[in-house]
């Protein structure tokens, strides 16, 4: 393998020389500098990210750390993150939790990210006053996406209304009987989506003078075989609701796949609504919640690097708008048909598509 000491020689000058040339810093002229990076690109030397990070502390890397890598939310988030860094000349290092408690410790309250990266990106979690002491002590810029968390970079959008809105539209079809699948508000990573979800639900049906049922909330594990498994308990019950609210798209769709092992028909027998706007949405006909999942992504990488760009630049709580997108699943209940026109609701207006 090519080393700065072989480009040296091929230019008869000395490694600090050709360090300089190769990290573009002052003190070498331009005749030099061309000099040396065609000969760095002739002889295939390619600098080490490590030894650059050491030299100029900076790693051109940002840390993104995800509670679970496999669903189609957080990867959606990464490949805008991505997308952003890219662009800008930084590359992604992914911490992928997995639902593994140990392992956010590992991340959180060790020293694992101490001078691997120049920021910190973090998915739907909500450091707790442990975490955040040891995320200062990094002097790194941090945003979280899917958190409210004051004095400190956000992204995200207003759980508790896209919840209220997947509700209302139930409630202004008619239904009265509407149950709802969400995830555990309790666990090892502490989900911020699941609580404020059900919080909307809950909220809006107390609005309507309705009181929520523990037997219709189910846990379906943000997943599309949790919706499954929850949706095929709620349907199956004797006093079964006309209509769910499922929290996420791929829960939906497996509420959609419980009624059809059911026997049931949607929206005739039953109406189902979620939230995301997931790339299969459309092609389920699925009334959703749509939010801006690659957005959220794309901000949070901006925040980031405007924070490295500019010391002083002050930390801002991003608050994206969602809508209602209004598809086939849903129809008031006894199935006339109405309200499976497809269109778009926003702060209580509705628009054609």
């Amino acid at each position: 393998m090519t080393s700065i000491k072989d480009v040296a020689r091929e230019v008869e000058m000395s490694t600090a020389t050709v360090s300089r040339a190769l990290r573009g810093l002052g003190g070498v002229s331009e005749d030099t500098r061309e000099r040396v990076l065609a000969a760095a690109q002739r002889l295939g030397y390619v600098p080490s990210p490590s030894a650059a990070g050491l030299a100029t502390g900076h790693t051109r890397t940002v840390a993104v750390v995800v509670p679970l890598v496999t669903q189609w939310f957080f990867a959606a988030v990464v490949q805008g993150a991505e997308q952003v860094l890219r662009e800008c000349g930084y590359d992604l290092l992914l911490y992928n939790l997995a639902g593994d408690a140990a392992a956010r410790h590992r991340v959180f309250e060790t020293n694992l990210l101490t001078k691997r990266v120049d920021a910190v990106l973090i998915l739907s979690l909500k450091p707790s006053p442990e975490e955040i002491v040891h995320l200062q002590r990094l002097e790194r810029p941090v945003t979280i996406v899917g958190a409210d968390m004051p004095d400190w970079a956000t992204v995200r959008i207003d759980d508790e209304l896209a919840a209220a809105t997947a509700t209302r539209h139930l409630l202004d079809l008619g239904h009265r009987r509407i149950a709802y699948i969400g995830g555990s508000t309790e666990g090892v990573l502490d989900f911020t989506a699941p609580v404020a979800r059900l919080a909307g639900y809950r909220d809006t049906l107390a609005e309507a003078g309705l009181a929520p049922r523990a037997i219709w909330e189910a846990d379906g594990d943000f997943t599309v075989a949790g919706g499954l498994r929850a949706g095929l308990a709620l349907l199956q019950q004797h006093d079964r609701p006309t209509a769910v609210f499922a929290a996420s798209d791929e829960m939906a769709i497996g509420v959609l796949r419980a009624a059809r092992e059911c026997g049931l028909r949607v929206p005739e027998d039953i109406s189902v609504v979620g939230i995301d706007d997931h790339e299969m949405a459309d092609y389920f006909d699925l009334t959703t919640v749509a939010q801006p999942v690659h957005e959220q992504g794309r901000v949070a990488a901006a925040q980031v690097l405007a924070a490295l760009d500019h010391p002083g630049w002050e930390p801002e709580q991003v608050v994206l708008p969602t809508r209602l997108v209004v598809r086939g699943t849903t129809a008031p209940p006894g199935g006339d048909g109405a309200g499976t026109t497809s269109g778009e609701s926003r702060a209580g207006g509705q628009t054609r598509r």
